[in-house]
């Protein structure tokens, strides 16, 4: 290894929530070093949805980190785990997934993690290769491994348990399963968001009850979305995917809350620590205002995922569209299930108008503009299979488009 180990435990740790534990961290990164082993960094993904968001690049930024010190990611798609779900921080029972379903969306989970990950030292594991293959004897083995009581631990488990919530015996299953993983790969560390950091603790008791030095864990915080409040999810509809197009992708970093920029800068924008510190205090002190702040980093966040010169070409579009017209910075992005209507139910089921009857007037007095242009014909058909900027009146804006049934 050429780095030392003070330079990569500091490099390393920063941006962590939690490390467990920093002593066993440090012996780890020593032992590599003296026998020259790269360290096996463990991260899993169930393929429940297709697309991945910036809340998932958290995790993967610090394992690009690992990579550039040497150590060698074992990213695992949890194509065996997916068809139950991982329960946590859930209220109700996940429906179980099909093959099907699993096998579409973990197709796409390798180019969308390879735009960070450095092909070349992530050995991609599929966890039905050895979940698939267990014995009934193999499973009553591995769940004597772990009582119901310290499972019942979960936060998650105890509220719906309290609350007389259905919880099913497959969830109890699934952190050990994942732990399961830890063992079969022989995981040095594992790294995950906060809210993971039971399933992550699991991996390590099992790893000791197969003889094997107990994984270090490594919690990194969970991103709020572009609303500010909720954790980034498509199911909050407040994500920015990775997929985007620079121009979405660039229009969603300009639509955050002042109060989240500087934490999209320090976990999103790939941008070295100091040069954050020192953007933050320009911030925080008047000096940088917070649209041009904004602006730099939707630029940077682009040019993350695309190139520079899209980055360049998606501020000057937003630019061109927004300031230059006196559009406001943020207008929120409406999804709706119909990719074909006519601009007046359009208007109603965006919530631009509290009935048909005034969205047609509105149409008819020329309050009306798609797309920066005015409309006359109550009876147009709008197209949503790309998103449209939609004004009502002088002072309502939206950001319309389909998202399909669900």
């Amino acid at each position: 290894m050429a780095s030392g180990v003070k330079e990569q435990m500091k490099g390393l740790s920063e941006g962590l929530v939690e490390l467990i534990s920093e002593k066993e961290f440090e012996e780890r990164l020593q032992e590599s070093i003296d026998k020259n082993r790269p360290l096996r960094i463990k991260y899993g993904a169930d393929p429940s949805a297709p697309d991945l968001h910036l809340g998932h690049t958290v995790p993967l930024r610090k394992l690009r980190q690992f990579q550039e010190f040497g150590h060698t990611i074992v990213f695992i798609i949890g194509d065996f785990t997916a068809m139950i779900g991982d329960p946590t921080e859930r209220t109700e029972t996940r429906r179980m997934l099909t093959r099907e379903e699993v096998d579409h969306n973990a197709k796409t989970y390798q180019d969308q993690v390879f735009k960070i990950l450095d092909r070349s030292k992530t050995e991609v594991r599929y966890n039905s290769e050895w979940l698939g293959k267990m014995t009934t004897a193999d499973f009553i083995h591995l769940t004597a491994q772990y009582t119901v009581a310290r499972i019942l631990e979960r936060d998650d488990f105890q509220k719906r348990y309290a609350a007389k919530q259905p919880i099913s015996i497959v969830e109890f299953l699934y952190p050990l399963l994942q732990g399961y993983d830890s063992v079969i790969i022989k995981s040095d560390v594992e790294l995950g968001g906060t809210d993971q950091k039971f399933n992550l603790l699991v991996g390590r008791e099992l790893q000791k009850s197969w003889k094997q030095k107990p994984q270090i864990v490594m919690t990194l915080p969970l991103i709020e979305g572009t609303d500010g409040v909720q954790k980034m999810s498509k199911s909050f509809n407040n994500h920015i995917a990775i997929h985007d197009t620079p121009r979405e992708m660039f229009g969603k970093v300009m639509s955050i809350p002042d109060t989240m920029i500087e934490r999209y800068f320090l976990y999103l924008s790939g941008l070295p620590s100091g040069e954050v510190a020192g953007l933050a205090k320009d911030l925080r002190s008047g000096t940088l205002h917070p649209r041009e702040a904004k602006a730099k980093l939707a630029e940077q966040i682009v040019a993350l995922y695309y190139s520079p010169d899209e980055g360049g070409k998606a501020r000057a579009e937003f630019d061109q569209i927004f300031k230059d017209k006196g559009l406001p910075d943020e207008i929120p992005t409406v999804v709706l299930s119909r990719q074909k209507m006519d601009v007046v139910s359009l208007l109603k089921e965006a919530d631009l108008v509290t009935s048909k009857g005034e969205g047609r007037r509105l149409v008819e007095q020329g309050g009306v503009k798609i797309d920066q242009k005015k409309v006359s014909d109550p009876a147009l058909e709008v197209d949503l299979g790309r998103p449209v900027l939609v004004q009502c009146g002088k002072r309502k804006f939206a950001k319309v488009q389909y998202g399909g049934n669900g």
